[in-house]
């Protein structure tokens, strides 16, 4: 029997360990769990509670994705369309940001953003020191552009992977809803960068003539392999524009393209469950705990009510809340447990004012997706780059990022706040 101390305890442990992840201080995964194990050993929350909490079609879809992804990158193909549009490009700098931001959107909008700059940041990297040129007006660009990307589908962000699966909201939905704003934000960020990077990039032609030089055909590793891959990537993406017509969760759709692609690749399927991100996987489910044992000791519900309560159950001020306070959150804390415990919380506020939740959904995905490029820490693809230029003579520091990437984030988040405005309230 649930008792006022367990809701002390609940609110302090999910505090404690919001407040850990944030610091970075330990590991998030390793916080993330403990903070579970500690609702679990102080009896908030059941073991059979904590299980029915974790969203297993979230976690499905990200395995399967992952293993997909994993065995399609040995085949060397993204590489090869880095290299190709560069000397499409005939080494022209801004030509060459211009190419890499639309692929790396695409790209993240079919793959997800962290494994494409993964993808075309080592890439990138090669092109610019033959160009003789500072990498960063180049990475920053992919950066946001991965982020802007993966908020358009169901599969390109953890965000959305997240509130599909509790929502029953699928591929085409997200396509279709979120798609045209994100071509906009898109297409106004790059004219942005535009006016930042476009005079300031200058090469000589014998710099530009090395790009010439590069054969994109060695970069393709296992023509066989990426033959199965690009056919099992394609029927899949068709699985999940078709999964909702078929009444398939999108997990079963990942799961069957993954496993069909582990069996026709042939490949020790050791050696590709190794390299995915299980941290990634076991985070999510350690959150989907916490964020369960709110909702059982009522928290969820208190929270929802006071929001009711201050926009008086008003789509247009619930919207604006929901899209503003996510947005401004996820710039600077990680969006994955964000969105966990906006998730409940929304359902809640639904319930309670009886308002059309959907602006509601789509105002939590564009918040917390393009949030991620208000600063370093917003998004991990942020991070992942920033890793990689360590390695190098140049840095991505946090105010170098914030100066580009948070008026960006600010003018993205308000071309959607009119396009909800518009279209949806």
């Amino acid at each position: 029997m649930l008792t006022n101390s367990h809701v002390y305890i609940a609110a302090i442990v999910f505090i404690l360990t919001y407040a850990f992840i944030i610091s970075e201080k330990i590991n998030r995964t390793a916080v993330a769990l403990l903070g579970a194990a500690i609702m679990l050993g102080l009896k908030v929350i059941s073991q059979e509670y904590a299980f029915e909490s974790i969203d297993f079609n979230t976690i499905g879809l990200l395995i399967g994705m992952m293993i997909i992804i994993t065995i399609t990158k040995r085949t060397g193909v993204f590489q090869y369309i880095a290299i190709k549009s560069a000397k499409l490009a005939k080494g022209d700098p801004w030509k060459i940001i211009l190419s890499f931001s639309i692929i790396t959107a695409i790209s993240s909008a079919l793959l997800d953003n962290v494994t494409t700059v993964l993808l075309l940041a080592p890439v990138t990297l090669v092109i610019t020191d033959t160009l003789n040129l500072n990498p960063i007006p180049f990475l920053l660009p992919e950066i946001l552009s991965a982020n802007i990307g993966g908020t358009a589908t169901l599969i390109g962000d953890p965000p959305n992977i997240m509130i599909g699966s509790a929502t029953g909201l699928g591929f085409l939905d997200f396509l279709f809803n979120l798609g045209p704003v994100v071509i906009v934000i898109l297409s106004v960020v790059i004219l942005i960068l535009k006016l930042i990077y476009g005079k300031e990039l200058i090469v000589d032609e014998e710099h530009k003539k090395r790009i010439m030089n590069f054969d994109e055909y060695k970069a393709i590793k296992d023509h066989s392999l990426l033959k199965k891959s690009l056919i099992v990537l394609g029927f899949t993406i068709i699985g999940f524009a078709l999964h909702q017509v078929f009444e398939f969760e999108s997990a079963t759709v990942a799961l069957i393209g993954a496993s069909t692609l582990l069996v026709l690749s042939k490949i020790n399927p050791e050696e590709v469950l190794i390299e995915l991100e299980w941290t990634t996987i076991f985070f999510f489910a350690g959150l989907f705990i916490l964020v369960g044992a709110l909702e059982e000791v009522g928290i969820i519900e208190t929270i929802a009510e006071k929001v009711v309560f201050i926009t008086k159950g008003n789509l247009f001020l619930t919207t604006l809340m929901i899209i503003w306070v996510s947005a401004i959150a996820s710039a600077f804390i990680d969006n994955i447990p964000f969105v966990a415990t906006m998730i409940p919380l929304i359902k809640s506020i639904g319930s309670m004012s009886n308002i059309n939740t959907t602006p509601l959904w789509w105002a939590l995905a564009l918040g917390a997706c393009l949030g991620g490029n208000g600063s370093l820490v917003g998004a991990s693809a942020n991070v992942i780059v920033a890793g990689m230029l360590e390695k190098t003579k140049y840095k991505l520091t946090f105010i170098d990022f914030i100066k580009i990437g948070f008026p960006i984030m600010i003018v993205s988040v308000l071309i959607s706040t009119i396009y909800l405005i518009v279209f949806y309230i």
